[in-house]
């Protein structure tokens, strides 16, 4: 891994020992670190949802239990990061869901670690008031609002790659994209930081993935075929660093305009062409569904660190 804010940073590798896999890091000061990462307990099944700790390709779906917090913290202590966490909120969704959101973000999303927050609304003058923790900034910017909540949800990609390009990626070490209808639960820390870094959807997570509902007309950029794909993956969080999170938006928003052009909307719109992006990169990290939960699934999960708000579209959205 490189990145011109890491001039610590040089390369690393793993040994998996027993139950953990360890990973080594050298730094340019020629120090060898070891940071106990991820272990490759394969839990029993729990409340119906299957524990799957590996992906095909061996990247971690991360749940509680399945890192060691204190040496990531130790790790994280040691080399310091500035993480990001982008949101939307427009419209009827400000007033309803950004105050929550932040002040939630505030006491759970990486706690002890620097962040920015950067919040897209369409009316400045209902930004929250909200007395935020050391290390906690705010950076807000005024977006036009679309007439309809499937263009306000596929236009993010193109804000969100113009400001990647412009400053968070010369800010940040990591940045974090999710909606604004949600609330922290419990800490959500630096174990799911990653280089691409991919959310797991709860209904889905159990599902063969020709129940996924991916975009399956061949006119569509998004187009999976039947019997192809991982994972369903939920639009509402994704991250990485910056580099990699700024390709994901430029080729979302590339798909959205190309199927534009054609006279064609993807089923779940950015979401529909997210899922193709990560059929074609893999993501290097995912994120089990306690990372964000739907307690309306019939389904308990113990260790929900983010979750769905409960929600009437026709009271938030202008078009259901």
């Amino acid at each position: 891994m490189w990145s011109k804010r890491w001039s610590c940073l040089v390369f690393g590798f793993t040994v998996t020992v027993g139950m953990f896999t360890v990973v080594y890091v050298f730094h340019s000061n020629s120090t060898l670190l070891s940071v106990p990462k991820y272990t490759s307990l394969n839990p029993e099944p729990v409340n119906k949802i299957e524990l799957r700790t590996k992906t095909p390709w061996n990247a971690h779906i991360v749940w509680e239990g399945t890192f060691n917090r204190t040496y990531l913290e130790e790790y994280y202590r040691n080399n310091p990061v500035t993480i990001g966490l982008t949101v939307f909120a427009l419209g009827k969704y400000l007033d309803k869901y950004l105050e929550k959101f932040l002040a939630s973000a505030d006491k759970y999303f990486m706690p002890g670690h620097k962040v920015i927050y950067y919040v897209m609304v369409d009316d400045h003058s209902k930004l929250p008031y909200i007395e935020y923790r050391i290390s906690r900034f705010l950076k807000s910017r005024v977006v036009a609002k679309e007439a309809r909540w499937q263009d306000i949800s596929m236009m993010r990609m193109k804000t969100l790659a113009d400001m990647l390009q412009d400053f968070i990626k010369d800010e940040v070490d990591y940045v974090f994209c999710m909606d604004v209808d949600m609330d922290f639960r419990a800490p959500y820390g630096v174990e799911t930081l990653g280089e691409l870094v991919a959310q797991a959807q709860a209904w889905f997570m159990n599902s063969p993935n020709t129940e996924f509902t991916y975009e399956r007309r061949p006119e569509s950029k998004a187009y999976i075929e039947m019997g192809q794909g991982d994972f369903y993956y939920h639009a509402a969080v994704f991250g990485g660093t910056p580099s990699r999170v700024l390709d994901l938006v430029r080729s979302c928003y590339a798909g959205i305009m190309e199927d534009k052009k054609n006279n064609i909307e993807a089923v779940w719109h950015d979401e529909s062409h997210l899922n193709k992006y990560f059929f074609e990169h893999k993501p290097t990290l995912i994120l089990s569904p306690e990372y964000c939960w739907d307690f309306t699934i019939h389904t308990e999960m113990e260790h929900v660190k983010l979750a769905w708000a409960m929600k009437d579209y026709a009271e938030v959205r202008d078009n259901v």
